[in-house]
């Protein structure tokens, strides 16, 4: 796998990033939101610049079917008028937990990095979902609130 689009190492924020929780704890799986919007692995730059134009998007991420190929943060891309595909400006390192990662330790980890978002994978990389920190970064943002919101646009 390119380095690039790697899964990170257990450790190398001195969190476990796909650790198993105990039966106390809130995991990721119980609040992550279901049905983020993607774009296929093959999403040329143009159009991953066009979904970070919406101010809730804040991770592209990018799949082929349901595997997870590479995500993209505004400050991935490369300069205005680049074209060719956003795959070879994603990566994956520090933007993926696991879906029994407790709900604490994603909290932590996105406050310390300074993102709002990661994507849910299982261990072979399929994607189940998003994890999305409030703007307030005191709790994660829901299905219903997305799916609110949405209502909201005109």
């Amino acid at each position: 796998m390119n380095p690039q689009t790697r899964l990170p190492d257990a450790g190398e924020h001195g969190v476990d990033l796909h650790q198993s929780s105990t039966e106390t704890e809130t995991t990721v799986r119980e609040v992550m939101l279901r049905h983020p919007k993607t774009l296929p692995a093959d999403a040329s730059i143009m159009q991953a610049r066009a979904a970070l134009d919406n101010d809730h998007v804040h991770l592209v991420l990018l799949t082929d079917g349901r595997r997870l190929t590479g995500t993209v943060t505004r400050t991935d891309l490369p300069p205005p008028g680049t074209l060719g595909p956003a795959l070879g400006w994603s990566t994956l390192v520090d933007r993926t937990v696991s879906p029994d990662t407790p709900t604490a330790v994603v909290h932590g980890l996105l406050i310390t990095l300074g993102i709002r978002r990661v994507a849910v994978v299982t261990a072979d990389g399929s994607l189940l979902g998003l994890m999305c920190l409030k703007q307030r970064r005191t709790g994660f943002c829901s299905d219903a609130d997305v799916a609110a919101r949405s209502r909201d646009l005109p």
